[in-house]
């Protein structure tokens, strides 16, 4: 475990070869399920052969491997989360990013969890009890250990075998071109938190009901920021929308039995501040266009599918991987440009 800035800088010097080329894995671990605030609690890292802990609970300062990430390649599983939580940490995202699910998914396979794929690549069966430990904690266990750099370990080996078999169907470049794109997407994402309480499922309320929901969700939040907890032990989303729609209908609601008075009384304040609003002051439902959903439309989509399927099959692969339907969608009504919306490799896959 390296748990100060000078061991930090030492390691990296250490992993900065004579070549310039660095090369790496990284994996991190957070505590999204146990804190209101999700904080990076474990990088996991590899260079060569040898696997790391790195620990940003402990470390003062941890831009020496920021300014590693900013000139280096590295390899990641599943590289979204990890990628969001560099972005928040750093500002920014390692030079490069490949990720070994989208170089397993271009092969074909279709079990592609990295259990899956270290079972597939090395007969390994990894043991995943501490995906849902509190990694917030010190120390940890001699079994989270172990979790935590298996998760790493075998990245590199595995990035070195996937990109040979990309190589050997011709594919690497749509690989290249998909960690681009994916990276290029954590990079774009708007993170602020104005329209978060616009939960799934949000559309289907009208504006009184979107007041009642906006409402409550800044209650949940509160509730979860003083008790330092995530928000769905205060109230899961679906029981949000649940109680906006009643109320919006002006039924009465239960509250939990095991929410304190307190809790209870904020909860009440909240349902009743919005009856203080002017109909002005209620949110809108966004405004989106709709589609006109005909004959010809259908008949593009199924064209599209009909082709986007045929090549899949060809090249077994799964078929959104090529292009989700939603974006076969917006392509048949014209709503966007193949070019705006798909990769050369997907274009080209799609004859478009």
């Amino acid at each position: 475990m390296i748990d100060t800035t000078n061991g930090l800088i030492l390691h990296l010097e250490k992993s900065s070869p004579a070549s310039g080329a660095l090369i790496c894995a990284i994996d991190t671990e957070a505590d999204s399920l146990h804190r209101y605030r999700e904080s990076l609690c474990l990088i996991q890292f590899a260079f060569g052969s040898e696997c790391v802990l790195i620990d940003p609970l402990a470390i003062e300062d941890l831009s020496p491997l920021g300014a590693y990430l900013a000139e280096a390649t590295v390899w990641m599983h599943g590289a979204d989360y990890d990628m969001t939580m560099f972005k928040r940490q750093f500002g920014a995202l390692p030079a490069v990013v490949y990720d070994t699910q989208i170089g397993a998914r271009l092969l074909g396979v279709r079990r592609f969890g990295l259990g899956d794929l270290v079972s597939h690549y090395f007969g390994v069966e990894l043991i995943k009890t501490s995906q849902k430990a509190d990694w917030g904690k010190r120390p940890l266990s001699p079994k989270m250990i172990d979790y935590a750099l298996n998760d790493v370990h075998y990245l590199l080996e595995m990035g070195d075998i996937i990109v040979a078999a990309l190589k050997e169907k011709g594919r690497y470049e749509w690989f290249e071109e998909s960690c681009l794109a994916a990276r290029q997407k954590v990079l774009d994402r708007d993170d602020s938190q104005e329209e978060n309480w616009r939960v799934q499922g949000s559309g289907r309320l009208e504006p009184y009901g979107l007041a009642f929901l906006k409402a409550l969700w800044q209650w949940r939040d509160g509730e979860a920021k003083a008790w330092d907890r995530p928000s769905f032990m205060v109230a899961p989303n679906r029981q949000l929308l649940e109680w906006s729609m009643d109320l919006a209908d002006r039924k009465e609601v239960a509250i939990p039995h095991h929410f304190r008075a307190e809790r209870v009384k904020r909860f009440r304040a909240a349902m009743s501040s919005v009856d203080g609003l002017a109909e002005s002051e209620w949110p809108e439902r966004p405004s989106g266009k709709r589609r006109k959903r005909d004959r010809d439309f259908e008949r593009k989509v199924d064209l599209l599918i009909s082709k986007r399927e045929k090549a899949a099959t060809e090249l077994d692969i799964d078929g959104s991987l090529i292009a989700p339907r939603a974006v076969l969608e917006n392509i048949a009504a014209e709503e966007v440009q193949p070019a705006d919306v798909l990769l050369k490799w997907q274009l080209a896959t799609l004859n478009l």
